[in-house]
């Protein structure tokens, strides 16, 4: 088969939707290598990311004509043409990566889309309202052209049920991995190393996220409060406004010395940040599926994430699962797990199990099995 993809998140966002996109594309160059697969970008970002994908014999990798990129008109090439094109140079199928699909569909086209999350409807106010209408009209149409829709769990396939009414059959559910690097063990010296670095406690809570009200940041840091054990917790993601409700209850609560935020940190590091973690706290009140929890279960790390949305998906039944609102109940699950080594190394090894199924093979072979659907 020939393969198309809509490669703008995977060359050039490097956070959740590029690496999923990353992840999709190594996993299928890995285990189906004998496909044709080209990337299609309006432009491709020089960056260690994505070394590999611009450099490997394997992948062809198009961009819009010089003119097009200077023009303008590459959102025009993207988002509105590019069914044609990929139609043009021979592809059988065209995969959107990122809950969108071109407008141009010439017959003869199978097109499949990603779906990562119905957030922007779910919760309108936490976006601006011109672009909750851009992704709302986006995904619309994707969902309503696609010969099949991958959802990234199944929260997202019961949204799209619910709010965009797809028939539960024109949707296959797809878990995704992690980066392979969350599953090498570091030594003990490259901890260290780490831990140096970053001024890490000897011991302490984590959470990794953008610092944004979706997340709930501030729930921990009540727990943190509240906790017997005066337990340090490590904050790391990206600084917004919210901030500055998180260091309010910093000095309210008297904190400063328990409480450590890191906003920038150098993605081979990340790993050896979750191995220092004595736990890890998710307590986001909505997520598409919650990568960060699978990325501190393949760390060997225990994990105590929010009930009510997929993160029970994510985390499988040897998590531990809290009340978004309930800081008591976290406060109460920290204490207890602390100190608990046995327990810890319990839940680890036996979350370890539930995210096995999300590796690169059983990605890609479940994938494969899309394409060869929508090809009849």
């Amino acid at each position: 088969m020939r393969i198309g993809f809509d490669a703008k998140r995977l060359f050039n966002n490097f956070t959740g939707l590029g690496n999923y996109s990353r992840f999709l594309m190594k996993a299928l160059l890995a285990h189906h290598p004998g496909h044709h697969y080209t990337l299609y970008s309006p432009k491709v970002k020089d960056h260690p990311y994505t070394h590999e994908f611009r450099t490997d014999p394997k992948l062809l990798v198009r961009t819009p004509p010089r003119w097009v990129k200077g023009s303008g008109f590459g959102s025009f090439w993207r988002s509105v043409n590019l069914g044609n094109i990929a139609f043009r140079e021979g592809m059988d199928i065209f995969h959107g990566l990122s809950n969108e699909l071109p407008v141009s569909k010439p017959n003869g086209l199978k097109t499949v889309v990603t779906a990562h999350d119905l957030i922007f409807i779910r919760y309108p106010g936490l976006y601006k309202k011109i672009d909750v209408n851009i992704y709302k009209k986006k995904i619309t149409h994707a969902c309503k052209t696609a010969d099949k829709i991958i959802a990234i769990s199944n929260q997202t396939a019961k949204d799209l049920q619910h709010y965009l009414k797809v028939p539960e059959e024109r949707i296959t559910v797809i878990y995704q991995g992690c980066h392979e690097i969350f599953h090498e063990k570091a030594s003990a010296a490259q901890i260290g190393q780490v831990r140096e670095k970053y001024k890490l406690p000897e011991r302490f809570v984590l959470t990794v996220g953008t610092l944004e009200p979706r997340k709930n940041a501030l729930l921990l840091l009540k727990a943190i409060a509240r906790t017997k054990e005066k337990t340090p917790v490590v904050l790391v993601g990206k600084a917004t406004s919210y901030q500055k409700q998180l260091e309010q209850v910093v000095h309210e609560e008297n904190l400063q010395d328990r409480v450590h935020f890191i906003h920038k940190v150098d993605f081979n590091d990340l790993p050896k940040i979750y191995q220092a973690a004595k736990i890890f706290v998710y307590p986001s009140r909505f997520e598409g599926f919650g990568i960060p929890i699978v990325e501190a279960i393949a760390s060997g790390v225990p994990v105590i994430a929010a009930k009510g949305s997929c993160l029970e998906e994510a985390g499988g039944p040897a998590s531990l699962y809290i009340d978004p609102d309930a800081d008591k109940e976290l406060a109460a699950s920290i204490d207890r797990l602390v100190n608990d080594e046995a327990a810890c190394r319990k839940m680890a090894d036996a979350s370890r199990a539930h995210i096995k199924p999300f590796g690169p093979k059983p990605f890609a072979d479940k994938l494969m099995e899309v394409y060869k659907e929508v090809m009849g």
